[in-house]
């Protein structure tokens, strides 16, 4: 079955994050391969993935402010182009500090697209589907998980890592080819002012929301950070399988992103708040589960369904609280996904350094997913507040 003409925008958006997922977490599995040819240390080499996740924070604003006046199209084509050059350089790096630099070039794009992606795709739909349009978008990003990731990361192993860079270059012309053919010029979406667009983030609704983004996913990451020595220590999975299972946690994102997209579109913070409550049960359930091999495996598919559940809601809360000026607190809102992704993975590494054990490191990204829920319920009492109010005055 061919995908109906109104899809093919958002397929192409999709294609586009699964090259920037693929990119993201693929270095992970390749940090053996890079630290042994750039002759560096394991540890050096694990801080290329913070250099990405900084590249992300600081160039969410920066590309945000420096995009902010070209139409919507060109500027999505426009940050491709930097993260094709990126993975080139990437490629081609003949240092560790070259490799350094071409990450963070490639990671600079990453907040900005996916930002100026979600309003795009909303933009592309009717208003009650504009969630699952998001969550079309970012299912590119959680395929990456299931598909980019493991073959990349055989890819690089098989015939170098850098092998894994050159395909990924690859699959980056493909996405700005398919955006260039499918996604519409969009003149009606005015280009943001900057200076409104700033304004928006002084409304506490849209401080609430990214706090919401930090903290509701940043649970997520203090556990999955350290998913293999849990599945290899504690639930007796061997190395060799526990990329399966890594696999199997990536379907039921690709499941939880879809089904976050369709209760978002029904309604959207009752959705979240019930997605949050199951997320930090099943987060404290897998404390227990971890020590069983399969009641873990079936935990872990589950919590992947209810981890990214979370994506578009979070998403699309704040689109909505950013009313006409949705760019910048949606692109911030990427730079908060990966600020929770960061906090999350320096949590649990407290938690392990404390001596405390890995089922307190499930216990405590199920603590920051409750204080993510308490944002989330923040949020929805002032908003009534504000509802209220108005109502009170005219009587």
């Amino acid at each position: 079955m061919n995908p109906s003409p109104s899809r093919l925008p958002l397929l192409a958006l999709a294609v586009a994050a699964f090259a920037i997922g693929t990119t993201e977490f693929v270095i992970m599995g390749l940090l053996p391969e890079v630290a042994a040819d750039l002759r560096v240390s394991i540890p050096s080499a694990g801080m290329l993935v913070s250099g990405y996740a900084l590249g992300v924070a600081v160039g969410a604003p920066l590309l945000a402010a420096l995009t902010a006046k070209l139409e919507r199209k060109r500027a999505l084509l426009l940050l491709l182009g930097l993260f094709i050059l990126g993975n080139l350089l990437c490629a081609v790096a003949p240092n560790y500090g070259m490799l350094m630099t071409a990450r963070v070039v490639a990671a600079f794009c990453h907040g900005s697209f996916f930002g100026i992606g979600a309003v795009v795709a909303a933009h592309l739909v009717p208003a009650n589907q504009r969630a699952r349009a998001i969550a079309l978008m970012f299912a590119g990003l959680t395929l990456a998980n299931v598909l980019g990731v493991p073959f990349g990361t055989f890819l690089g192993q098989w015939a170098g890592w850098r092998a894994t860079f050159w395909a990924v270059t690859v699959l980056g012309v493909l996405a700005a080819v398919a955006v260039i053919r499918f996604v519409p010029a969009l003149p009606h979406l005015r280009a943001p002012d900057m200076r409104r667009e700033l304004r928006v983030l002084r409304e506490p609704q849209a401080l609430i929301a990214l706090g919401m983004t930090v903290l509701g996913f940043g649970g997520v990451f203090t556990v999955f950070t350290y998913i293999a020595p849990i599945l290899q220590e504690q639930s007796h999975v061997s190395p060799h399988w526990t990329g399966a299972v890594l696999v199997l946690f990536g379907v039921g994102t690709t499941i939880g992103n879809m089904l976050g997209g369709r209760l978002a579109d029904w309604r959207l913070m009752p959705s979240l708040m019930g997605i949050l409550v199951v997320l930090a049960a099943l987060l404290v359930v897998f404390a227990w589960t971890m020590h069983s091999t399969l009641a873990a495996i079936v935990t872990v598919f589950v919590w992947g369904i209810a981890s990214f559940a979370t994506v578009a809601p979070l998403q699309s809360r704040v689109v909505h609280v950013a009313g006409d000026a949705p760019n910048l607190a949606s692109t911030l809102n990427i730079a908060a996904f990966n600020l929770g992704n960061a906090g999350g993975a320096w949590l649990g590494g407290v938690v392990i350094a404390a001596g405390l054990g890995l089922p307190a490191v499930s216990l405590a990204g199920a603590a920051v997913t409750v204080a993510g829920l308490l944002a989330t319920v923040a949020s929805v009492m002032l908003e009534r507040r504000s509802t209220l109010v108005p109502l009170v005055e005219r009587a």
